[in-house]
């Protein structure tokens, strides 16, 4: 059996944004001054080690909430943004020291379309093409072939301007594909997509081959999805929206027959039952009791993004 070759490799990845410029006091000296000439502000920390191996021809899947460090990831993967320390190595070549290489074998799909408005979607894609050194009739060619196999071939000839959102989505990853690259990179896929869109992107993700969570920027989890939805906290999810801090409802909640497991984040109570809805009433009361008010409710049963709240506290975008 042939090694895999990883298409994607990172080790120990680190980014740390420079902090927000110091503002001014009333007395016109900056805060960082009048905390001491040697005081250094800390930085914002995007990604802290982040060890992720995708093998070639792998549909890999990369999930987090805003603020994860999915943008940032991809931003070094693809170049657009320097990382602080570590290592990340793309199509065999180095996005530090081989930046221009990195560039040539990938496609970057962004996370809202950034056409040229001023030339019709086959000059768009043509236009790109040139970057890459493609010959005029062969850029012709794979545009229109493109443009047919994503079902946008009769606005070709159209202004940016007369497509749609989605149209403008689809004319995204035709130009990320028309220099045949060998990785495609879809930032937040989703962004721009009417719920239709999103459910079709998010069940091509639970068919890839396997799928990372990602937060506060650390890798929590990386398998395929049947093994992750596997690995999520048994029964039902009833997430209870208070008026206060759950922390306070924890211990009544979690002393309730049938609850396997109960937590607080902020103001939601999760709580994790074999029995569904019944339990209910009784949470609602636990909450009264504890001086709070229940606000709003939502179930779910055992799946990723249960697994994904149980890991990270917060809900899927």
């Amino acid at each position: 059996m042939g090694l895999v070759t990883a298409a994607v490799k990172t080790i120990q990845l680190r980014k740390i944004y420079p902090a927000p410029s110091s503002k001014r006091s009333p007395g016109g000296k900056s805060t960082a001054a009048s905390a001491g000439a040697g005081a250094k502000r800390p930085g914002m920390v995007a990604l802290e080690g982040l060890d992720l191996e995708i093998a070639e021809g792998e549909l890999f899947g990369l999930l987090g909430p805003n603020g994860a460090g999915k943008t940032t990831t991809i931003g070094i993967l693809t170049t657009r943004v320097r990382p602080t320390s570590g290592n990340a190595v793309v199509a065999g070549a180095d996005v530090t020291r081989d930046a221009v290489l990195v560039r040539r074998r990938i496609g970057v799909v962004p996370q809202r379309p950034n056409p040229d408005r001023n030339l019709n979607a086959r000059e768009n894609l043509v236009f790109h093409a040139a970057y890459f050194g493609i010959p005029l009739r062969t850029a012709n060619a794979r545009a229109r072939a493109l443009l047919e196999k994503l079902g946008i071939a009769d606005k070709g000839e159209s202004k940016v301007d007369q497509l749609s959102g989605g149209q403008q989505q689809r004319l995204m990853l035709a130009r990320a594909l028309i220099h045949q690259p060998e990785i495609l990179f879809l930032d937040e896929p989703t962004v721009g997509l009417d719920p239709h869109g999103r459910l079709a992107v998010w069940e091509v993700l639970r068919l890839g081959d396997r799928l990372g969570i990602v937060d506060h920027g650390k890798l929590l989890a990386v398998d395929s999805p049947d093994k992750l939805k596997a690995r999520a906290p048994g029964g039902t999810l009833i997430q209870l929206s208070l008026d206060g801090e759950a922390s306070a409802v924890v211990p009544l909640a979690g002393a309730l027959p049938g609850v396997s497991r109960a937590e607080a984040n902020n103001a939601t109570l999760l709580a994790y039952s074999d029995r569904g809805g019944e339990l209910i009433p009784a949470l609602i009361r636990a909450a009264e009791q504890s001086g709070r008010t229940v606000k709003d409710i939502h179930l779910s049963p055992p799946s990723l993004e249960t697994l994904f709240i149980s890991m990270t506290g917060r809900k899927l975008d």
